[in-house]
């Protein structure tokens, strides 16, 4: 019976083409019938073994490479189609991401013989095959393949072939069943899946057919919430198609991967965050910028405030609701300003976020000396209409106005509560319900102000003023000259020694201005006025030239390690928990974040413990992949704090003020 069976297999025409083996793979070409029918098409698979650590290469092999190609040699009338490639995994090499294939591959194949065969006759077919395969090194390979099919009225499926190309087909991306859609805000975009079913999804990544599409490197950061899924994607540099096509893989909470096929218009992208209803996203808007009075970075401005309120103890009704007014139309206007530039930046495809403004050496050093100008009046250098400026019986308003102005923008450095979650909101809203969530948060930020002047009877609770409001005055000085030095500091960062040199000649020339104003004012003449005037129109000269600075390169010191998508992706890769800190010299929140909750001897130590490695993202100047993965998360500006838990788990984003407690528990929680 054996020997029966044996002589029948050798009989039986041959269904697979001889294998071609290096030391690197195995290659062969398979037929899923092992007799053709006139006409009837059948499916072959090019099939490859690879040895331990070689990789081959999808259709888009990602940051290099090249995929798998063949070119048939068949009869007259018959007919190929392309290849059919299963979804690809991730490949990290360094900075680089490919999508590939480790192990093995099977590429299908249809073959649709002509219609003019008759049984008894026989169909060749012929494929010469082409691949590059790596490792540490790369070597394209090509392989000749020859398969003799026998023609019959009625196809035969070969023996043994039937679960390959099942195994075959099962790995190639199904279409989507979901609606979707995709869309891209500068360097940003997001791919959006709703009517999800129920249960887990540990990953998700989203694989674009055209290459350089997207940054292949950066994350693709995952949120989940009542079925509907949104995955974070970072502008590459090929133009947006009319169509964008490429694979999802999915794997859910017990490791079982699917992959779909996505083929979807561009359009707006997609809010990144569950979008909040627009009454919510105002209240949040609104106690941001109340928060935002006891942030530090908004102390300087306490001082001008805190002469303005003295000075208006003396005012009429009328004069306190006019200064109050005034100062909050400064602040609204101010966040609307902000708002707006931000909108048309976004618009134009620039990638900016709150804050942005001091990411420019020149809008530092123009603060610097703004500081220093202020610090100088209030200590009697020289005077400037308005009562929060100067502490003088004027009636003018500039003053008032101008005060919240500078207050947004010295602002702009901190993030309180519940702003990182309206600011998300806004970003994700159409412009005018985006410009209303700016304006209530500069309703929260003057509202303290604003108070008196619906009740401006609360002034009379105020000191009556005299010789201690100048007093007051001059010593609040002080908090404008340091505010002044951190400013420096932070040119420092930005622009070097070089850029530090040119602040200081602006400071000196202010400096300058400022005194030979106040000689103008007590009687000098017109020669000390254009002495002031030439000294700071030469420091405004300055400012063009900060454009031609450069940072000082970076120092790594202690635990700390540069944060990029890459080094993040191989710590995960090897089952590490990671902590990331998006930070900017400018951000005083960061800095004493920092300093109460991050430094510290308990937080380092239990870093140490878990074994976690400690990345840092410095958006000092900005940075298009930070400002990416910062709203891959709903937020607009720094600080950003992920831990990312051992074994792949997903990140946990903790609060933008922080306490020992808080990175403690997050550590302890998640290990």
């Amino acid at each position: 019976m054996r020997l029966v069976l044996a002589l029948l297999l050798l009989l039986a025409p041959i269904a697979m083409a001889q294998p071609f083996t290096t030391p690197r793979s195995t290659t062969t070409l398979l037929s899923e019938a092992t007799s053709v029918a006139p006409g009837q098409p059948f499916r072959v698979a090019l099939d490859q073994s690879l040895s331990r650590g070689w990789h081959i290469y999808w259709s888009n092999p990602g940051d290099a490479g090249a995929p798998p190609e063949i070119t048939w040699t068949l009869p007259e009338g018959a007919t190929a189609s392309g290849l059919q490639f299963p979804a690809p995994s991730r490949i990290a090499y360094g900075p680089l991401v490919n999508f590939g294939y480790q192990n093995s591959a099977t590429f299908l194949a249809s073959i649709t013989p002509p219609a003019s065969l008759r049984p008894g006759e026989s169909l060749s077919i012929t494929a010469v095959a082409n691949w590059l395969i790596c490792a540490e090194i790369c070597i394209p390979e090509e392989a000749r393949f020859t398969l003799t099919l026998p023609v019959e009225a009625i196809s035969r499926p070969a023996p043994g072939q039937a679960g390959r190309f099942a195994a075959a087909e099962a790995a190639l991306p199904r279409p989507l069943p979901f609606p979707a859609r995709i869309g891209f805000a500068g360097s940003a975009g997001a791919l959006e899946i709703t009517a999800l079913p129920p249960g887990g999804l540990r990953e998700a990544f989203f694989f674009p057919a055209i290459p350089a599409l997207i940054d292949n490197a950066a994350p693709q950061p995952l949120a989940v919430e009542a079925g509907r899924l949104t995955l974070g994607l970072t502008r590459g540099t090929a133009p947006l198609p009319s169509a964008i096509e490429g694979v999802l893989a999915l794997t859910d909470s017990q490791g079982i991967r699917q992959a779909y096929a996505i083929n979807l218009p561009p359009g707006p992208m997609p809010a990144l965050t569950p979008v909040l209803p627009l009454w919510q996203a105002l209240l949040f808007a609104m106690l941001g910028g109340l928060i935002l009075n006891l942030m530090p970075c908004v102390f300087p401005i306490l001082a001008m405030k805190a002469v303005g309120l003295a000075r208006l103890a003396g005012e009429d009704r009328g004069q306190i609701r006019a200064h109050a007014a005034s100062y909050s139309a400064g602040v609204v206007l101010s966040f609307l300003a902000i708002g707006a530039a931000l909108l048309g930046l976004r618009l134009a495809g620039s990638a900016a976020g709150w804050g942005f403004q001091f990411t420019q050496p020149g809008f530092v050093a123009l603060m610097a000396w703004v500081m220093l100008a202020v610090g100088l009046n209030l200590s009697g250098a020289y005077a400037m209409a308005g009562p929060v400026l100067s502490g003088q019986a004027r009636r003018g308003h500039a003053g008032s106005f101008f005060t919240g102005a500078l207050a947004v923008l010295v602002a702009t450095p901190c993030t309180a509560p519940f702003m990182a979650v309206a600011l998300g909101a806004a970003m994700a809203l159409p412009p005018l319900p985006m410009l209303l969530v700016f304006a209530a948060m500069g309703l929260g930020l003057a509202l303290p102000y604003a108070l008196l002047g619906l009740a401006p009877g609360l002034a009379s609770l105020l000191p009556r003023p005299g010789l201690w409001m100048e007093r007051l005055r001059q010593a609040l000085a002080w908090p404008m000259y340091a505010a002044s030095a951190w400013l420096v500091w932070v040119l420092a960062q930005l622009a070097g020694p070089h850029g530090v040199a040119l602040a200081l000649l602006g400071g000196l020339l202010v400096g300058f201005a400022a005194w030979a104003l106040g000689r103008a004012q007590r009687g000098g003449g017109r020669l000390a006025r254009l002495g002031a005037l030439s000294a700071a129109l030469a420091a405004l000269a300055l400012l063009p030239v900060f454009l031609g600075t450069t940072p000082p390169p970076g120092l790594n010191s202690g635990p700390y390690e540069p944060w990029s998508a890459a080094r993040v992706e191989a710590l995960r890769a090897e089952g590490r928990p990671v902590f990331v800190n998006l930070t900017a010299a400018w951000c005083i929140s960061c800095k004493v974040n920092e300093l109460v909750a991050l430094d510290t001897a308990a937080v380092q130590a239990g870093f140490t413990t878990a074994g976690v490695t400690q990345l840092v993202g410095d958006w000092t100047r900005g940075d298009s992949a930070i400002t990416a993965l910062l709203r891959a998360h709903g937020r607009e500006g720094v600080p950003l704090y992920l831990f990312y838990p051992a074994q792949g788990a997903p990140p946990v984003m903790l609060p933008q003020i922080l306490t020992e407690g808080i990175v403690l528990r997050a550590i302890g929680g998640a290990g």
